[in-house]
Order: structure tokens, then sequence, then C-alpha cells
């Protein structure tokens, strides 16, 4: 039979229920598939010519009231298409980047969702709100206590809920550009809103329908991880998916967890005036990092009110009266903790339930994380995964470029590896911790006669006529090449200054090279230049600008 695949701008629409109503009535009109979004205002519908033509497709959303096809795009016709299709499971920034990047191959892509809206993680519930707000708490706090004669230090929160409202805008308005204008002309792409199962290696079943694809990216995300402790299961408690709806600020707000998503929110709640303790299991926060660093951040936290425990234990947890009550034990000490809220950021497992058939199984780890190899292929040699749901990073940008590489990989016979041997990191406290490559430790352990220098911020005139004091550079070198092997750094705006580092390290650039550069005089980036000088000479004895 001759099939004919037309892809439909339909007006009218306000809601999924809309795109149901519309697919039913299509179906009636004898269409072989219907394919209709909300989201992307419009979608897909395949059509055998012999029964079914134009006119009856446009009558049959037509007679639905006041919808209304405004464009018609002939995607392919005939029996066959030599495009080939990739599917994929997600809606974030590792399917996204799937989905652009199969585009720019001229692939037909059917992208599938569920659970959080389009965007994912980041867009909605993660890297951006979480900003916004930093951001916000950053200015009321510097108005509040900056460090400047004869200028009053007065501001206040006084609207909780229309700070809450006015971040739900500037996501929404993210959201609208970078993601959902983004797609919706896109030629050969439709968009699924549903629940997608793997059936086999090259069909996703989703809505009762089945969909065959050439390949599948799995780029499903990943959800905040529940620790076990007794009690909890009756507790209300928030988490990144739900903090962002809070319209009262907490009054004392306990956060389990001492890493990225545990420092940033703790700091940020602080400063709009909660009480806030973090309570961290394991000696130290930013487990992975040096004393010094931990020590640092630590201090300046310390000196904003914020309640930090260690070698934390949670016994039990129960909530009275709507306040949650913490029996915790730190060190050797029991104790217990009254506060109004609880968040955990304890970290995160793959969205992998239910992924697959019963016939059909995907390797993951405890946590739920997808296995892939260094292709972020799977060993179904047509499933691929990308994103937070391979577990890793779990890094918006990191996601991004997995998400281009599994399609890349997926669709072309040109096989690329993921890199990771440069991926810079921001913990956006404040001050910030930013960090790539080796430390000193690090170093060390992998072989380098390694040597590390720390220069105080206070030394660097920017910081000086900011009358800023609070953090340092680290740089770490091969002694005998002079070779940079990476850097620590904790100031304001300090994941400014990382990505020249980073560029200096993915080039190969020497202590010297970063040394001999020109850097603008009073910025905070020529830190990272006199930072390199002090492996070599005391700036207390140069001029400023000297080398």
């Amino acid at each position: 039979m001759t099939i004919k695949r037309l892809k439909l701008k339909i007006s009218g629409m306000t809601c999924e229920h809309c795109a149901s109503s519309i697919e039913k009535s299509l179906v009636q009109a004898g269409v072989i598939e219907a394919n209709i979004s909300y989201l992307a205002k419009g979608g897909t519908v395949s059509i055998d010519l012999r029964k079914t033509t134009l006119d009856d497709v446009l009558a049959a959303v037509q007679s639905r009231g006041h919808y209304r096809v405004v464009d018609v795009l002939e995607l392919n016709s005939g029996e066959s298409s030599s495009a080939r299709h990739l599917i994929i499971i997600g809606g974030g920034s590792a399917a996204f980047a799937a989905a652009l990047q199969a585009h720019d191959l001229r692939a037909r892509v059917t992208m599938i969702n569920d659970g959080l809206p389009i965007g994912g993680t980041c867009v909605n519930v993660g890297c951006v709100p979480s900003k916004i707000l930093i951001r916000a708490a950053h200015d009321l706090h510097l108005a509040c206590q900056h460090p400047f004669a004869g200028i009053a230090k007065t501001a206040k929160l006084v609207d909780f809920s229309a700070l809450m409202s006015q971040v739900k805008e500037m996501v929404a308005a993210l959201q609208k550009q970078k993601y959902i204008d983004v797609i919706k002309d896109l030629t050969h792409f439709e968009y699924i809103q549903g629940r997608a199962q793997i059936a086999s290696p090259n069909t996703v079943e989703v809505n009762g329908k089945t969909i065959y694809g050439d390949a599948i990216i799995v780029a499903s995300g990943a959800s905040p991880s529940v620790p076990t402790i007794p009690g909890l299961e009756d507790v209300h408690f928030l988490t990144n998916e739900s903090l962002y709806n809070l319209q009262t600020l907490p009054e004392h707000l306990i956060i389990l967890g001492g890493s990225f998503i545990g420092l940033e929110t703790a700091q940020m709640f602080a400063r709009f005036g909660s009480k806030v303790t973090i309570i961290e299991r394991l000696p130290q926060i930013l487990a992975s990092e040096s004393a010094d660093i931990v020590a640092e951040l630590s201090r300046h936290l310390r000196n904003e009110g914020i309640e930090i425990l260690t070698s934390a234990r949670t016994l039990s947890v129960n909530e009275t009266g709507g306040r949650v009550r913490m029996h915790v034990q730190a060190e050797d000490k029991e104790m217990y903790l009254n506060g109004t809220h609880l968040f955990l950021a304890t970290g995160r497992r793959g969205n992998t339930d239910n992924l697959t058939s019963d016939k059909l199984e995907l390797e993951r780890n405890r946590q739920g994380f997808l296995k892939v190899d260094e292709y972020l292929q799977t060993k179904l040699p047509s499933v691929f995964a990308a994103g937070d749901v391979i577990g890793g990073h779990m890094f918006v940008y990191t996601a991004a470029m997995e998400g281009k590489l599994a399609a890349l990989n997926a669709l072309t016979d040109s096989k690329q590896k993921a890199d990771y041997n440069i991926v810079p990191r921001v913990v956006f406290t404040d001050p910030q911790f930013a960090s790539v490559g080796y430390d000193q430790q690090g170093a060390t352990a992998a072989g380098f006669s390694a040597e590390t220098i720390t220069l105080e911020i206070k030394h660097i005139p920017r910081f000086i006529t900011a009358n800023e004091q609070r953090g340092f550079i680290q740089l770490t070198r091969e002694r005998d090449s002079d070779q940079l092997l990476g850097a620590r750094v904790i100031a304001p705006e300090g994941g400014e200054l990382i990505m020249q580092i980073a560029m200096a390290l993915k080039f190969g650039a020497t202590v010297a090279d970063l040394r001999e550069m020109l850097h603008p005089y009073l910025t905070a980036s020529e830190g990272v230049k006199l930072a390199a000088i002090t492996f070599t000479k005391n700036l207390e004895q140069l001029s400023c600008c000297a080398t």
C-alpha cells in the first residue's frame, strides 16, 4: 500500500487531553497512526492514500470544534524512507542533545517523555530554579552584609511566596525558549507524552502503541534516592522535586546530605532567614575533596550560622504537630533535632523501573543506573543510554555531551568514546568551590611528581578592592615539566575562573604559559596568573601587574 506521513501544526489545543481527543478523531477517520502532542502544538499522522485523503485528516481535526490544522508538511511518501529512525526515551538535556544530533544526521526522531515536564531535571527542579534562588539570596545577603562604610545595610525578605512565583515564571520562560520552541519546528520529529517500555531491541511500547526504531537511546534521567531510616516513610519530606513548590519560608530546615545540592540549599535558605542544620553521615562534607578545601568552605558556612554535623547517623525520624524530630548520633554523641522541614540531598537513583518488558533485561547497578560501555552502548547493540540514567558525573553539560555522542554512535559507523578527562565542577555556594583536573593527592596517586601552591585571594587586587578575603586559588603542576595538572578554587564567583584552567589543561599548557598570558588588571581571572607566579616568586615582593 502507499503510505504518506504528514506533520501537522494544530491550533486551539490547551492541554494533552485535547491532543488525545484529536488522536481519537483521526483514528476514527481511518489514519494508520496518529501521534499528537499539546507541547509540540501538533504531531504526525500516517495515512494510506487509497483509503484516506488529506481532506479527511483536516476534517477529522476540525470536527472536534475549535481545533484547526494551520500547516501541513509531507515527511515522506511511498512505502519506505531511507532515513533511520531514532527513538529517545526522556525529555531532558541528554534527550534534546540526542534529538538535535539525530536531526543533523537527517534521521527521523521520536521522543517519548513521562515524569518531569519537558526539559527534565535541570530546567524544572534543578540547576535553573536553584540558581535563581541562590542569586536572590546572595543579593539579599550582600545588601545586609556588604563591607563598605557609609552605606546602609538594610534589606528584608518580605514575601517568600512572591519570590517563588517569580522563580516559576522564569523557569517556564526558559523551558519554552530552550526546549519547547526548539522542537516545535523540527522536521521528521514527533513528541509523545507517555510512559515508554522497551519491548524488544528495536521496539518501544507507549500509550498502547508499538513503535519501531533502528536504535533506541534511554535518557530517562534520575530521581532522588530516599535512604532507609526508621520512621521516614511516615514523614513529609522535601526533595529537589518538591522544594520549589514551597510557599512559606521554613523556620528550621534540616538537610540530610552534605554534598553539592545539600550545601547550596543550606546557604540559600540560611540567607533567606531559615535556621539550617546539615547532617552528613561521612566524616566531612564534600567527601571526595581535600581537608583544606573542606575546612575553608565549612568555616564560611558556619560563619553564616549554618550548623554542620559530620560522622552523623540518623537513627530515626518522626513527625508530630507539623514538626520533624530527628534522632541523630553524631560521632559518639546522641541528640534530638526538631525542625519544621526535612530536605533530602542523599544522592540519586536511575529512572529505570519498568523500563523493559519481562522478556528483556538491561544491566543496571544497585542504584538503578544503566551500565554502558565507553561508547554509551548497553549490552543490546541497538540500545544506548545517556545522561543521569547512567550515573557518573550527572551534570547537565556531561549529559548533553553524552546525548549527542550516543546519537552519533547509534546512527553512524563512526564510533566515538565519551571523554571525561577534563570535567570542570562548581558548587554554587558563596564563596563558590570550583575544580578541574588533579589536586595534590590525586596527582601523586596517579604517579606524578606533583607540586601544589595556594594563593589566598586577599593577595589578588580584584578582591582587595572588593574588601573580600574569603578563599584561595590552588594550582597543581608536574614539578619537572611544569605541566599544569589541575586546580581548586574557593572564591566569590569562583566558577568563572575555572574554565581558563580547564582550557589550559585541554591544550596542554604549562604553568609558565599561564604566567606569561596578559590578564587585564583588576579582574578576578588575573588571580590565576598570580597563582602561577607564586610557584617561583613571592607576590609580596612584586608591584602590581609585575610578572
